[in-house]
Order: C-alpha cells, then sequence, then structure tokens
C-alpha cells in the first residue's frame, strides 16, 4: 500500500504556494494589495500523478493594512481519487476521500519600492496550520511557517518579471524545504494578460532530489473589478512533483479605483 508521506507530497503545490501568489501563479510577485482595498479569491486546482488524483477548492482574501502591507488568509475544501497499489503495478483499488484544507494566514511587506536597478522588493511570511485531516491523508498534521523574498520589476510598459526565493520551516520530523522561481508576464491585449513561470523546491538535505516545475497561463480582465484566470504546468524533474496541474478561477478587487 502506498504511503501516507506519498499522500502528503501529492497533495502538496510546491511549498511556494503558501505565500500570496496572484492567480494563477505560484510565484508572487512584489505588489501588495493597496490600503483600504481588498482581494477575494476563489478557483478550483487540480493535480495529477498516476496514483493520486486531487483537487482542491481554495478561497482567499488579502487585505491592505497601510501603504504597502497587506495580510490574508485561505481556506478551502480538497478532493482525492486515489489507487492503492498491491503487489503488481495497476493492481490496486481505487477509493477517494474529501474534507477540509489548511489554513493559511501571512502577509506581504513592500520594503523597497524601487531599488537602483528598478525593481521592487517585498517579504512575505506565511504559516500552514493543520486544519486538514492527517489521519485521512488529506494533511500533515503539522504546522509549517514559510519566508519569501520577492522581487519584481517593469519591463516596459507591457510586461513584467517577478522572482522569488524563500525557506519553509516544516513541522514534526519532515526536513526543512528551499524553494524559489521565476514569473513572466505580458500583455497582450488591454484586457487579456499571458503568464509563465518555472519554479523549484528541494530539502535541506545532501541527496535530496530537486523538484522543478513549469506553469502558463491567461488572465482576462473581465471588468475594473473583475479578473478570470486559467493556468496549466507539468514537471520538469522530481519523482515526487506532479505529472500535471491546472486551475481556474476568479479575482475580485473591493475598493479599487
Amino acid at each position: 500500500m502506498m504511503t501516507k508521506r506519498f499522500f502528503v507530497e501529492c497533495v502538496m503545490s510546491i511549498v511556494a504556494g503558501v505565500v500570496w501568489a496572484g492567480r494563477p501563479l505560484v510565484i508572487d510577485d512584489a505588489d501588495p494589495v493597496g490600503r483600504g482595498e481588498a482581494e477575494i479569491e476563489a478557483g478550483v486546482a487540480y493535480q495529477g500523478v498516476p496514483e493520486c488524483r486531487h483537487w482542491d477548492y481554495p478561497v482567499g482574501i488579502a487585505v491592505g493594512l497601510v501603504q504597502g502591507v497587506e495580510a490574508g488568509m485561505g481556506f478551502g475544501g480538497q478532493f482525492e481519487q486515489r489507487e492503492d497499489v498491491l503487489g503488481e503495478p495497476g493492481a490496486g483499488a481505487d477509493h477517494g476521500t474529501h474534507g477540509v484544507g489548511d489554513l493559511m494566514a501571512g502577509a506581504k511587506w513592500q520594503f523597497a519600492h524601487e531599488c537602483p536597478l528598478g525593481a521592487r522588493h517585498a517579504l512575505a511570511p506565511s504559516v500552514k496550520l493543520p486544519t486538514a485531516d492527517e489521519d485521512r491523508g488529506l494533511g500533515s498534521g503539522e504546522a509549517d511557517y514559510d519566508l519569501t523574498w520577492i522581487a519584481s520589476r517593469s519591463l516596459g510598459e507591457k510586461a513584467g518579471i517577478h522572482l522569488n526565493a524563500g525557506y519553509s520551516w516544516i513541522g514534526g520530523s519532515e526536513k526543512d524545504v528551499r524553494h524559489g522561481g521565476l514569473a513572466v508576464d505580458i500583455q497582450l491585449t488591454p484586457s487579456v494578460q499571458w503568464v509563465g513561470e518555472a519554479y523549484v523546491e528541494k530539502e535541506r538535505d545532501s541527496v535530496a532530489e530537486l523538484s522543478a516545475m513549469v506553469n502558463t497561463g491567461i488572465r482576462w480582465a473581465f471588468s475594473e473589478a473583475i479578473t478570470v484566470d486559467t493556468a496549466a504546468g507539468t514537471k520538469l524533474s522530481g519523482d515526487e512533483a506532479p505529472d500535471f496541474t491546472g486551475t481556474a478561477g476568479v479575482t475580485w478587487l473591493i475598493g479599487g479605483s
């Protein structure tokens, strides 16, 4: 039978995902929600490997507290369809399980609006609280903590580049994780933006395998307040990384001009 350790890794969307990324990316940008504004996000996400197919239904909110600082929270449900491998490959039984996910809470502080190289810099601390059911393989049962440095730079009037580098303190007996990546966005039309990213994670272990993923999609500004998005990705390396990921969702800006 497959181990609970595999289930936990199967549902992880790379530890970098605990920071407050702008949908549909894992890599975050350095721009917090404006003071007095709020962003509400909702969507569906899928991750799949041959032995596990996992769906998340996240809902999150980020609020601009003061200029350059936001705080946020995310929660949601999840569903898994698993295959318990018994002996020969393909000889197993499928079964599903569902429940709530872990509670995420975090903040973003833009400490440099523009450095000499033209980049904006931010720090994003976050915590994952173990509200998911560990006994059903839907979570680790431990609290995790993360700190990520973010740099963003505009490339002309229609493009931007975003760099993340972070460290996650993993609760329990599991090893801590280093993670990072690079994202690019390009404005194709006044309302449509293409986004793409590559990101990696590696346990703090000299013999640990590097997991690398790529992801690409679009954002469509339906109105000044509503943006819809979709993206799909796959792994470049790492046996424990998902073979395929997909997401779709909506972001609602409240209080924006």
